[in-house]
């Protein structure tokens, strides 16, 4: 992540010996070393990769919210403060992190639930753009060796579960707040219902279903490449030139946008007959621009299904050559069996 950090600070969640959630605050906010620009930039690329996240904004509730402030006035302020280029901008930073941890605290109580780990703040800018990430993270235990053959236990940020995470783009939350898309967040392994105490706690509401918008694109893509007539072998170029764009987003953090995606799919195609013009003439249009996905390259590359005690999986490329698909009788022809389920079924026929 090729990005400028302004400011980095983690706190701490814990379960007191009186069974009670609490906060243990940082006393200040990390200086920004090389350590800490490779960590931000190793949570960013954790978040990017995690699918099936959603997207969504502030509430109207979070705004009249009784009691403490609630969590997106704590943010204006910080974010005015940060126009206004005052001087304790960093004291503030902090600040408002330890406030929005207490608040993390209450939402927890709130729903019953208990989540003990690091709550770890980042403002960064990257590509003209201000973002705020916020995740909770566990750790992982770990063995050293030292050069004296030594072992020692050591713990890490255990990034590879990242289930609790939410990244506010500031830029269009000041710019564009009526867009309503400016917070993503992971809604987890089990769905939205995993991460409900952390969007309450800072007051967001679905708006935009990534999986399914994915989906829909996926179908487009195909669906306009039916249409124009190409062979075989030029739709699978398309398709790598889509997976191509998918990945170049989903490292950047970026949104796809079908206009980008049109001139890659038909640069040399008059407005008339673009893919950009294609998906306008759908019952449901696509939106101009997409967050991407990680699941969808998988659509992009394989066909995947289940039901009945089977399961497949094969390459697209596969179709019509090694699998062969007949609609009349509903069958598959597998040319080429794998060689560990020729084993299986070989010693199997021998019983």
């Amino acid at each position: 992540m090729s990005a400028l950090i302004h400011h980095f600070v983690v706190h701490r969640l814990v379960v007191t010996d009186e069974g009670k959630l609490s906060i243990i605050p940082r006393d200040k906010c990390l200086a920004v070393t090389p350590e800490i620009e490779s960590l931000a930039h190793q949570i960013n690329h954790s978040f990017n990769s995690k699918p099936g996240k959603g997207v969504g904004h502030f509430t109207d509730s979070a705004e009249t919210a009784e009691g403490s402030v609630p969590f997106k006035a704590s943010l204006a302020d910080f974010m005015h403060a940060q126009k206004e280029r005052v001087d304790n901008l960093e004291d503030i930073f902090h600040q408002f992190t330890v406030s929005s941890g207490d608040k993390l605290i209450k939402a927890l109580t709130d729903t019953g639930s208990v989540q003990t780990g690091f709550l770890i703040f980042c403002q960064y800018e990257f590509l003209a753009t201000q973002y705020l990430m916020i995740t909770l993270l566990n750790t992982r235990s770990h063995v050293e060796i030292n050069q004296a053959l030594e072992l020692n236990a050591r713990e890490h940020l255990d990034l590879a579960k990242m289930q609790l995470a939410v990244r506010i783009d500031l830029t269009q939350l000041e710019i564009q707040p009526e867009q309503k898309r400016y917070v993503s967040f992971i809604k987890g392994l089990m769905g939205r219902k995993v991460s409900d105490f952390f969007m309450d706690f800072i007051g967001c509401e679905e708006l935009v279903d990534i999986k399914q918008q994915n989906k829909q694109l996926i179908s487009s893509v195909d669906a306009y490449l039916a249409s124009e007539n190409l062979d075989r072998n030029e739709q699978e170029q398309h398709r790598e030139e889509v997976k191509s764009y998918f990945k170049e987003k989903i490292d950047a953090g970026e949104s796809l946008s079908i206009t980008e995606l049109s001139g890659r799919l038909s640069p040399e195609s008059d407005s008339e007959h673009s893919f950009e013009a294609f998906t306008q003439t759908l019952d449901a249009p696509l939106e101009a621009s997409i967050q991407p996905d990680p699941a969808a390259l998988r659509q992009l590359a394989k066909y995947t299904g289940q039901g009945g005690g089977v399961s497949l999986s094969f390459e697209r490329k596969l179709l019509g050559e090694r699998v062969i698909y007949d609609p009349v009788s509903d069958t598959l022809t597998i040319k080429g069996i794998p060689p560990n389920l020729k084993d299986q079924l070989t010693r199997q026929s021998k019983n």
